[in-house]
């Protein structure tokens, strides 16, 4: 079987799969697994490009996916007038002479003579600078926090017109809100040189350790910083970038177009809605995919996965390595803040206490190893496979364990046993798919080449 012929049969594995999804459960369910693989596959194109490209174990994808998610709060929400009254621009005027005692004690540090005087005055800017800091943050964050905290609680996002309506009342699209998605990358990735700049010194597990520490460090500041995200209470009713199902029911026109076609218009907009999504995320996975397979066959491509073989023998050439790796590591992690971006728009809420490296680290890495690691594709493969077996095992293993154990009276133990097992189904599945590729297609389903 030729490398494309390999490609197309697995692709269309994942199309059967998607599709009698559809027809064997409901449409609706079909489309939320296409749009969170899509989600998903986009992922596994960042990581691919820091482990795939450059050899980067970067564990710590989680918290650029939750960057994402806050650039498009940050982006698609309203701001809270009264919020901003109580403290907002104190807040911020705390945040800034906080970077400023850390550029003053940085400054210090490069232009005294080394010395003890040098090292007492870096840790007098520091100590006084950290209780000024405070003085003027914290009375703020308080007084932030104490604005309808049921509602709000927080200074909320940057997009002054908060949800469109029209002249009924009902909720319209708001395209601004795809600006989201960008600056997710963006923040990310500022996140990701500031990351690099200390951790790429580390390699192999070290790298790892580090960054899935710094992940950790992100989600307790999404969870703990209510003024920022809301932390556990959770940001909700982000715009929309496609229509809302309650303005098409009220839409005689789609309503009339439904019945038509014989569906019921409740249904039908639920449908419309996702394939909404589906349209802009395959467009963003279609163009990411592109520039990612110009990359790889660039000599800047040929180049890193030449550093990923033998960073000795690249570096006696004359290659930066470190700048390199730098570079790569900050391309994965823009993707995948792009990623978190759009999962955030896609559920119309940022939910800080989801945030999992189960399902936002180690499944991603399952993407990536499945589909074939170095290779474009594989992952994108291994985005959609993963994620379509990520949510059917569950309700396929209790139909299974149902089966199994139909014979078995109703107060036997075992039975009882089997069917709370279900529970793990996921995570035996995973970790038995991973095994027998690991086994049987060490390079991944659609290798490197």
């Amino acid at each position: 079987m030729t490398d494309t012929t390999r490609k197309i049969a697995l692709f269309a594995l994942v199309v059967v799969l998607i599709l009698g999804t559809g027809l064997l459960q409901s449409w609706n369910s079909a489309l939320l697994i296409l749009n969170m693989g899509l989600v998903s596959a986009i992922m596994a194109l960042g990581v691919n490009l820091q482990w795939g490209f450059a050899g980067l174990f970067n564990v710590g994808v989680m918290g650029f996916v939750a960057l994402g998610g806050l650039a498009a709060v940050l982006v698609s929400a309203p701001p809270v007038p009264e919020a901003w009254g109580a403290g907002g621009l104190r807040a911020i005027g705390g945040l800034l002479f906080g970077a400023a005692v850390i550029g003053g004690a940085v400054l210090t540090y490069r232009m005294m003579p080394k010395g003890q005087l040098r090292g007492f005055v870096i840790f007098a800017i520091l100590i006084v600078g950290f209780f000024v800091y405070r003085g003027i943050f914290d009375p703020a964050v308080q007084a932030i926090e104490a604005v309808n905290p049921a509602a709000t609680g927080f200074l909320g996002g940057l997009n002054l017109d908060g949800v469109p309506r029209d002249a009924n009342g009902n909720p319209l699209p708001d395209l601004l809100v795809l600006l989201g998605w960008p600056a997710g990358g963006l923040l990310a990735a500022g996140a990701a040189w500031l990351i690099g700049k200390t951790a790429l010194g580390l390699r192999s597990d070290y790298l790892a350790i580090a960054t899935l520490g710094i992940a950790e460090i992100v989600i307790a500041v999404l969870k703990n910083e209510d003024w920022l995200s809301r932390g556990v209470k959770n940001v909700i009713g982000l715009p929309r970038p496609v229509p809302y199902e309650v303005t098409l029911q009220n839409t005689p026109t789609f309503v009339e177009r439904a019945t038509e076609l014989g569906m019921n218009p409740v249904h039908a907009a639920s449908l419309y809605v996702k394939l909404g999504y589906t349209a802009l995320f395959l467009v963003v996975l279609l163009v990411l995919l592109w520039m990612a397979q110009r990359a790889l066959h660039s000599p800047w491509g040929r180049m890193m996965r030449a550093i990923r073989d033998n960073e000795v023998a690249a570096e006696a050439m004359g290659k930066d390595v470190t700048r390199r790796h730098l570079q790569v590591f900050i391309l994965g992690s823009a993707i995948c803040g792009v990623a978190g971006a759009m999962m955030t728009t896609l559920d119309s809420q940022l939910t800080p206490g989801t945030y999992q490296p189960l399902r936002y680290t180690f499944l991603i890495w399952v993407m990536v190893i499945v589909g074939g690691s170095g290779n474009n594709y594989g992952a994108v493969l291994g985005g959609f496979l993963i994620w379509f077996l990520w949510v059917q095992v569950e309700p396929f293993g209790q139909f299974l364990m149902g089966v199994v154990t139909a014979g078995m009276s109703d107060g036997s133990a075992l039975k009882a046993h089997l069917l709370d097992s279900v529970a793990h189904m996921r995570l035996l599945t995973m970790g038995l798919i991973l095994l027998l590729v690991l086994r049987f297609a060490p390079r991944g389903l659609i290798p490197e080449r």
